[in-house]
């Protein structure tokens, strides 16, 4: 329902139900799906407890300056389509609040402040899970949670998301903090599984992007904690991944660029790898450049510590040399991971030429398990395993 705030006469508000001013200086509040036009035309947007129908997202397109707060959780209806169930982007008008004016250089860019209170978008995950995740099985909407906003996007949680949980393509600077993803309940297998996990495919974040933190957020998944496909200026900061494949630059396609990524103060736990770089053996002139990684931890690696391969989709396959990868750097607060004893500590595939540079890697210590192979080049200095 479409709400003004009281200080408003009932005569404004008659006026005002079928068309919001231009100000937007109104509340709007959504109920239901039949409620989201009109309150995207407020400011400040209020998203109570409700379900949306199955087949249909959640697609707020706000002004920018808005609030959105959330005041209850928001469950999804199921069927097999391709999503996404939620969607947030805005109108490229001038900012109206100081959030805005302190975040961005550009007062014309998109900014919002998104606050889920620590409530939840449930994706009901088991009905879609089938342990093919994209690769085949029913069609699962993917991504669950599509953001394309700048600002803030905090505090929420999302719980069994079907498939890919965030994609993240911000037109200008946005910070995601204290988010949760729990689609632990896909590590059991179920009844179309065929005694695998039944989640699979659920990556945390894939982020095709720039001017992007990722902080203080917990993502407990089957797949990726986080994939960046391509962008510059990324910061994943101070997050806990648990169960996943680990954190990740790629895969990288082909006509790629991507820079300045800093991984720092991270935490992963029993993942397939913790720390990862992939890119196709076949894509062609992308280039990689400036990924840093500084005191991150983890434990339980199942099957490498560190793997940078140029093979994908296969691991330690034949590498392509498309895509020129340098400046990978290990500095800083030091980066102390264990693997489990059928694992490798790191591994290196790169194509003949590809990999460039001297790399430092002074502020890395992989410990159990067995070394790794390290191909094609030798410009990594201050490591030895």
């Amino acid at each position: 329902m479409f709400q003004f705030t009281s200080l408003f006469a009932l005569t404004a508000l008659a006026a005002a139900t079928s068309a919001a001013p231009s100000s937007g200086d109104c509340t709007g509040t959504i109920s239901s799906l039949d409620d989201v036009a009109a309150a995207v035309k407020c400011i400040t947007v209020v998203i109570n407890s409700f379900t949306v129908p199955a087949g249909e997202t959640l697609n707020l397109n706000l002004l920018s300056g808005s609030t959105v707060t959330m005041s209850g959780d928001v469950t999804f209806g199921n069927k097999t389509w391709a999503g996404p169930l939620f969607q947030v982007s805005g109108t490229n008008i001038n900012c109206k609040s100081k959030l805005c004016a302190s975040l961005l250089n550009s007062p014309s860019s998109t900014c919002v402040l998104v606050n889920g209170n620590g409530h939840t978008f449930d994706g009901n995950g088991p009905f879609y899970w089938d342990g093919q995740g994209g690769n085949g099985g029913v069609t699962k909407p993917a991504p669950m949670m599509k953001i394309k906003i700048s600002g803030t996007f905090t505090n929420v949680k999302v719980l069994n998301s079907p498939a890919r949980t965030y994609s993240v393509s911000n037109p200008a600077a946005l910070t995601i903090s204290k988010l949760t993803i729990d689609n632990s309940l896909g590590d059991q297998p179920n009844s179309k599984s065929g005694g695998k996990a039944a989640g699979h495919n659920t990556d945390g974040f894939d982020c095709s992007t720039t001017d992007l933190v990722i902080e203080d957020s917990t993502i407990m998944n089957q797949d990726d904690c986080l994939a960046i496909n391509k962008g510059s200026n990324i910061t994943f900061q101070r997050n806990t991944c648990s169960g996943g494949h680990g954190i990740s630059v790629g895969s990288i396609s082909s006509d790629v660029t991507v820079s300045n990524i800093n991984i720092i103060g991270n935490t992963v736990i029993n993942n397939d790898q913790a720390l990862r770089i992939k890119t196709k053996a076949d894509a062609t002139d992308s280039t990689v450049s400036g990924i840093t990684y500084t005191g991150n931890t983890a434990t339980g690696m199942r099957e490498f510590g560190v793997l940078i391969d140029q093979s994908y989709p296969d691991t330690l396959g034949t590498p392509g040399t498309g895509v020129k990868l340098s400046g990978v750097n290990f500095v800083g607060a030091q980066n102390t991971i264990s693997v489990n004893s059928g694992a490798q500590r790191v591994a290196v595939n790169c194509g003949s030429g590809s990999c460039t540079g001297s790399w430092d890697w002074s502020a890395l210590t992989v410990t159990g398990g067995s070394a790794g192979k390290i191909v094609n080049f030798s410009g990594i200095k201050n490591f030895s395993q």
